[in-house]
């Protein structure tokens, strides 16, 4: 998610487990300092722009050597605080401030590779945006409450409170994206469309309106359900996917890392000479955020140099008021 969320996160996890220990503002810190650090990764260039995006929360988002980062880390934070005795304290506090960040970017629908180096899968559960103020607010108010009351009781159990309802939040974001996913799975039976491939994912900003994209062979379907439908039919819009481009494509190693990465939430496409390749999870039909020139159309197809994004965007004020509109239950065809 965003550094705010995560930075707010490391704090307040860190002051629940040092409470009175020490001073609320070292815990604090040093919790938002662990809580922030993962995320460093997006300083390292690993070559080109689809490398970038798929290398991003690989080795420093991996349990395993957060787990082993921790230990060194919470041995200089105790010296250099004098506070020796308190190393396992310290220990706890900045291990849980450094793991719940992976944890909590796997909520997101990007892809966390969680089980390195065991595991190379990029772990997604998808169901909140990558801001939501639902979830961050809460928890800013709670450590800011601890650190203005300097680690009152009454402010550490706004700090524990504040915690408490971002867990109880993500709960939620769960909850609904396992009702919208039945919602859609019996529309896109009742229209005939047999999809093998299902993803659900909130919209911006909020857990209330979802998007839902299909994939059905040289196809996919995109559509929106907000809890607030009055009924709980869904309207999908099929789009194709470029699959006639595939064969030209497949030896691509940009195509093949972004068609793996996005578990199959993908499509092909070519605008004027350029072919390009586009991960379907991070947008809405036409914009996306991943997309990457990948080849020039020649006989045969001659892959670029260095793959190139092309990133797109909603106008947003456009975006934003059809997206409140559609959120309270107004049928509203998206905006293209």
């Amino acid at each position: 998610m965003d550094s705010v969320s995560q930075l707010a996160l490391g704090a307040a996890v860190s002051v629940a487990v040092m409470g009175r220990r020490t001073a609320v503002w070292k815990a604090a810190a040093w919790g938002a300092v662990a809580g922030t650090l993962p995320d460093l990764d997006v300083l390292v260039d690993h070559g080109d722009a689809i490398r970038n995006m798929v290398l991003h929360r690989g080795a420093t988002h991996s349990l395993f050597w957060l787990t082993l980062l921790s230990l060194p880390l919470a041995a200089a934070v105790a010296r250099l605080h004098g506070e020796t005795a308190l190393w396992r304290r310290w220990w706890l506090a900045l291990w849980l401030a450094l793991v719940t960040h992976p944890l909590l970017d796997t909520m997101t629908v990007y892809g966390t590779r969680l089980a390195l180096p065991f595991s190379d899968w990029p772990y997604a559960v998808g169901s909140i945006f990558i801001i939501d103020p639902l979830f961050t607010l809460p928890l800013l108010a709670g450590a800011g409450w601890a650190l203005a009351s300097r680690g009152s009781a009454r402010g550490l159990r706004a700090n524990a409170g504040g915690l408490l309802l971002g867990c109880a939040y993500l709960g939620w974001s769960a909850v609904a994206q396992a009702q919208v996913e039945r919602v859609a799975r019996a529309s896109l039976a009742a229209q005939g469309i047999t999809a093998g491939q299902v993803l659900v994912t909130p919209t911006a900003f909020n857990t209330v309106l979802w998007r839902v994209v299909a994939i059905d062979g040289a196809h996919y379907h995109e559509g929106f359900h907000s809890l607030l439908d009055e009924t709980p039919t869904m309207r999908f819009d099929r789009f194709d996917r470029g699959t006639a481009l595939a064969p030209a494509l497949q030896d691509i190693a940009g195509v093949r890392l972004v068609a793996a990465f996005s578990k199959g939430f993908y499509k092909l496409h070519a605008d004027g000479d350029e072919l390009f390749v586009t991960d379907l999870r991070m947008g809405q039909e036409p914009a996306y955020v991943f997309t990457f020139a990948v080849a020039e159309r020649h006989s045969p197809v001659r892959p670029l140099a260095t793959p190139e994004q092309r990133s797109a965007r909603l106008d947003v004020r456009l975006g934003l008021a059809w997206l409140w509109r559609r959120a309270l239950g107004e049928e509203l065809p998206p905006p293209r």
